[in-house]
């Protein structure tokens, strides 16, 4: 059984004719009979009977025809659906993003780009993740386009820098380390850390820094949200190194800039390789880009 056998025996319920049928197809009449009689070998019933010049269904192909207009107007909803969403001009773009970028990165760079393409229209879904889960999501097609970090050996995804992220120590208010405006990496080792989980893409880099400057974290927490972990902070959990978030000046904590360590973290535009791209996600990756790079 085809789809084509489906619309045949559709179009010939209808016209109850098999010429008629056969012209409003565009086929002849002899292909029409053959798909008929394929379907009914296969379905092992008779779908159509004679009457006078032309046919009818029998109760077989009654019952058979409210199966098959429905899958008919469910593919037909499928491919108007595909079509929405791979057009030129029009679609929906998977967006996924990590938690830091959610306060103004995000909402910035996809309403600058709704506001310079309004010819566009274009509708984002947007969803919040570590590194690793959006990584995940874009090699399964879930994504279009992510922000993240950068993964070691990830072949599978192209990264194109776009921004970066101040790494700072943040302390809970009235910390020993509060004095302070600036400190070095090696003034935190004495207090309780706070650390991202192992599947984000910061905790690589923290990792790094701190077997560099020869210090072990006394590491008394995981967490994998930047907000969360501002949270922690802020209620005497530990002190931690991370980005420096807009949420930090809402929250009962002290920034502390890193001395002699001027590192940032890089944010990408990560997309997967050698994989379809909808129109509309095309033009967004180049937007950003024009713009970012």
């Amino acid at each position: 059984m085809n789809l084509n056998q489906i619309r045949y025996f559709c179009r010939l319920a209808e016209e109850e004719h098999y010429t008629k049928a056969a012209g409003e197809l565009n086929i002849s009449q002899p292909t029409l009979s053959h798909a008929v009689a394929c379907l009914e070998e296969e379905l092992g019933a008779p779908l159509f009977v004679k009457q006078g010049r032309g046919v009818v269904l029998t109760k077989y192909g009654k019952l058979f025809r409210e199966y098959a207009e429905e899958s008919l107007r469910i593919l037909d909803t499928g491919v108007r659906k595909v079509q929405s969403l791979t057009g030129q001009t029009e679609g929906v773009i998977e967006l996924a993003y990590i938690y830091t970028l959610g306060t103004s990165f995000v909402p910035q760079i996809v309403r600058d780009f709704i506001r310079a393409n309004e010819e566009l229209n274009v509708q984002f879904h947007f969803t919040v993740g570590n590194t690793s889960e959006i990584i995940q999501g874009l090699k399964e097609e879930r994504f279009d386009v992510g922000f993240c970090s950068m993964p070691e050996q990830e072949e599978e995804i192209e990264f194109t820098a776009v921004g970066t992220e101040n790494l700072v120590v943040v302390v809970p208010k009235g910390h020993p380390l509060s004095v302070r405006t600036s400190v070095d990496l090696e003034q935190t080792a004495a207090y309780p850390q706070i650390f991202y989980t192992r599947n984000s893409g910061l905790r690589p880099m923290i990792e790094r820094l701190f077997r560099q400057a020869k210090i072990h974290a006394q590491i008394v927490c995981e967490i994998e949200e930047d907000g969360a972990m501002a949270g922690l902070i802020a209620q005497g959990f530990g002190i931690a190194v991370m980005p420096e978030i807009p949420i930090l000046n809402q929250l009962e904590v002290d920034v502390l800039q890193l001395k002699n360590l001027e590192q940032k973290r890089y944010v990408y535009m990560a997309r997967p390789k050698g994989k379809y791209q909808p129109p509309v996600a095309e033009h967004f990756s180049r937007y950003v880009k024009r713009s970012r790079v």
